[in-house]
């Protein structure tokens, strides 16, 4: 995650590292950059649920296909939470969290947030493998696999919900250093 931010500062223009020298400006200018990762991530992470998304309505298609109906509402549960999460993540408003306030934000507490959207891409890669793992629409009941992903979804919307917590103590601790 942190290659992010670098890239987004290396990728800057002239103008804006003139702008640095000016004082009060590289604070403003810090905010902005953390604004902009925190948006592209977001719609990284939506985007990939959207890919999340349609590969689980392949599958469910599978069992359309071969007449399996009664097994469509575990995956139309699913695809729904899918949404939801998507809709949460692309669009949560953390600009009333401190995050991008003229708070002097620590590398320690930058790196815990990162290391936080981290995670979350490492548990959007484990849905990945619940949907993957669910049976053939030949195979077993999907039931209980179906089960196992709605969990995994519900477990990972409650994980982002923390977020803003982390969002909250990072900034804390940058205003207790500030102080």
């Amino acid at each position: 995650m942190s290659d992010g931010y670098d890239e987004a500062r290396a990728n800057r223009n002239f103008l804006e590292r003139l702008g640095e020298k000016i004082p009060g400006y590289r604070g403003f200018q810090d905010r902005e950059l953390r604004r902009d990762v925190d948006r592209l991530l977001r719609e990284r992470l939506a985007a990939e649920l959207g890919r999340l998304k349609a590969l689980l309505r392949d599958r469910a298609r599978a069992f359309t296909d071969a007449g399996k109906i009664a097994a469509l509402n575990g995956f139309d549960r699913a695809d729904r939470q899918l949404d939801g999460l998507s809709q949460s993540i692309r669009f949560s408003d953390y600009g009333a969290t401190g995050l991008f306030d003229p708070v002097k934000i620590g590398e320690a507490e930058l790196a815990r947030l990162y290391e936080f959207d981290l995670s979350v891409m490492d548990d959007l890669a484990a849905l990945e493998g619940e949907i993957t793992a669910l049976p053939a629409s030949g195979g077993e009941d999907p039931a209980p696999a179906l089960e196992r992903l709605q969990q995994a979804v519900r477990d990972l919307d409650g994980k982002w919900r923390q977020r803003k917590q982390v969002i909250g103590e990072a900034v804390q601790a940058g205003q207790g250093a500030g102080a």
